[in-house]
């Protein structure tokens, strides 16, 4: 398989206005970057610069990753004029790609359909943005949409991390060939560790925390159960607003089985997966749920509602499944799962189904099989 030179653009990415934005992006390129030369591009504004053009250019992980801050302003023609032309000056210091790897169907990635039509260089997309399933279209405005559209008909392929999200894409009358290409877990960190003797069940919830992934009502459930005199614990938090979650526990004298925590590194993450039991969702929406598979990585399986993406990683001995906005239905299965009322499969078993679908050598080699395609089809 031939090394090619592959760029990565993203409407997110992490930087230092939004520092976890698009890390799963970031990921992706990792993964690519071990069999092919990556280089990552990135432009975002920033209200409190006074240059209009910062650009700050690094090597993150072993890839070349050069992000363009401009000017920010109140209008957002000017914003988007100036992204624009952040993406161009950046374009102009890197390495001229055979291939453009962009992310999310916004406007940003306007880009890529103007390095096709300038140089030539064909691109695909993968897909991540909630904005686009099902269930919110109707929220989703008719400019993003058309965009999205436009955007679509340019790229060689649509990658999408979920059939639900691809199910989604081909009912706004995308037509463009799509292929599932899911988020990929790093397999060396997230693994299996031995378990210490300790009879109380652990919990753990790791998100943004903002409102749709419901992080109150699963301090709720989990009082309810020690209520009830099960011996359990909980570790919520994340990269969000904690203050709520702490005024919650304290409310409810749970500080001691209840602890919160904020925003933690990717390494962090595994090692409280490692140290807990079942890993808890209750979000209203999701487009897959990294954090579900970087659970199994851990080989700990995950009680999860069933929504968006997430559904098609609710299998029987890995995941139980919740309905949507059930406290009730939570409640439940987390009191069925203290008396052991469900059978779960091995952490080994767990463990093996993410490294054979998400590990970085599967998602590499699914990313390479289409590159190859594409490159193919560009020299004809």
């Amino acid at each position: 398989m031939e090394r090619k030179n592959i760029l990565f653009i993203s409407s997110w990415f992490p930087n230092k206005v939004e520092p976890s934005n698009g890390n799963f992006v970031q990921r992706h390129a990792e993964a690519v970057s071990l069999k092919h030369h990556v280089e990552v591009l990135h432009s975002i504004g920033d209200f409190n610069q006074k240059e209009k053009y910062l650009f700050d250019d690094q090597i993150i992980n072993g890839i070349r990753t050069l992000i363009v801050y401009y000017r920010n302003s109140n209008n957002p023609l000017q914003n988007f004029y100036r992204r624009m032309k952040g993406y161009q000056l950046g374009f102009s210091r890197m390495k001229k790609p055979d291939l453009v790897h962009a992310n999310v169907l916004h406007n940003s990635m306007l880009f890529a359909v103007y390095l096709k039509k300038k140089f030539k260089i064909p691109f695909v997309i993968t897909e991540h943005w909630t904005a686009f399933q099902e269930e919110n279209l109707a929220k989703t405005s008719f400019i993003i949409k058309q965009t999205a559209k436009y955007i679509s008909r340019n790229a060689e392929f649509i990658l999408p991390v979920s059939y639900n999200l691809k199910d989604s894409l081909m009912l706004m009358g995308i037509t463009t060939p799509m292929r599932v290409i899911s988020n990929v877990v790093d397999t060396n960190v997230f693994t299996i560790k031995p378990e210490e003797e300790d009879h109380t069940i652990k919990f753990l919830h790791v998100s943004s925390l903002i409102a749709r992934k419901r992080p109150l009502d699963i301090i709720d459930a989990v009082v309810k159960l020690h209520q009830k005199g099960f011996r359990v614990n909980l570790e919520i938090g994340g990269d969000g607003e904690t203050k709520p979650l702490l005024s919650l526990v304290k409310d409810k004298n749970a500080e001691n089985y209840i602890k919160v925590f904020d925003a933690v590194s990717y390494h962090e993450v595994a090692v409280k997966m490692q140290k807990s039991d079942y890993l808890i969702l209750f979000s209203d929406n999701e487009t897959q749920g990294c954090v579900i598979l970087e659970s199994f990585a851990c080989g700990m399986p995950v009680i999860s509602t069933m929504v968006g993406g997430a559904t098609e990683l609710i299998i029987d001995g890995l995941a139980v499944g919740v309905e949507k906005n059930n406290m009730n239905h939570l409640y439940d299965v987390l009191e069925r799962i203290c008396e052991k009322q469900y059978t779960f499969k091995d952490k080994n078993e767990i463990r093996q189904f993410c490294v054979d679908r998400y590990s970085v050598d599967s998602i590499e080699k699914q990313f390479s099989e289409i590159y190859d395609e594409v490159y193919k089809k560009s020299q004809i």
